[in-house]
């Protein structure tokens, strides 16, 4: 990333948080959890209203978290989140539209896949990073592992029922560069705004690359 001293958003750290934020005030203290915690990079998606205005709190009031909008789907969607101060962007799938918005942004951004063409398909058109999405429900780790022999040159960050205790397996691989999930965000936590809780969990997940490297 342009505006890191990282040369990809997928070495910011071994696991970004995926975020569903109900109420824009729980934003801020949220973040500074995660990034308290070693997880700077931050997926705030855009399946609530109050996502926009908790890109924006985040951009403006914690500094060292990296804030980006995931479930990005439509080009308005790529204006509103850079607007709101994104600085990457996140798609559970894409099309040469969506594609097109993206790449326009200037900031980076991660397509999803799930198949082999359509990791063939963004390699044509110049992309190498990417999410793999569902992650288990598309195979898992055998399915990237099966991936990086024929296809070296894509790096993914998988999403979709990863935990810790199957994250270190997927960090494991070659060609994944991290991975996203939910699971430092505890629903219960979240709801009583144990921030303590969060850090701690958020700690726990930034350490999974050591594990993954046993």
């Amino acid at each position: 990333m342009a505006s890191s001293p990282h040369a990809s958003l997928l070495d910011i750290a071994p696991v970004v948080p995926v975020v569903v934020i109900a109420d824009a005030s729980d934003a801020v203290p949220l973040a500074r959890a995660l990034v308290a915690g070693g997880l700077p990079a931050i997926e705030v998606t855009l399946r609530t209203p109050a996502a926009p205005d908790a890109i924006r709190a985040i951009a403006e009031e914690v500094p060292d978290a990296v804030v980006g909008a995931g479930t990005v789907i439509t080009p308005g969607q790529v204006r509103e989140s850079v607007a709101a101060g994104a600085r990457f962007l996140v798609s559970p799938g894409w099309t040469d539209v969506l594609l097109e918005a993206m790449r326009g942004s200037g900031v980076p951004f991660l397509p999803g896949v799930s198949t082999a063409s359509e990791v063939v398909a963004l390699l044509e058109r110049g992309v190498r990073e990417m999410k793999f999405f569902p992650a288990e429900a598309a195979g898992g780790t055998a399915y990237l592992k099966s991936l990086s022999g024929p296809l070296p040159r894509a790096r993914f960050c998988p999403t979709g029922g990863i935990g810790a205790g199957n994250a270190p397996e997927y960090l494991a691989l070659p060609n994944v560069g991290c991975v996203g999930g939910t699971w430092m965000l505890p629903a219960d936590a979240v709801a009583a705004r144990d921030w303590g809780r969060v850090e701690r969990l958020a700690r726990e997940a930034s350490r999974l690359r050591l594990r993954a490297q046993v």
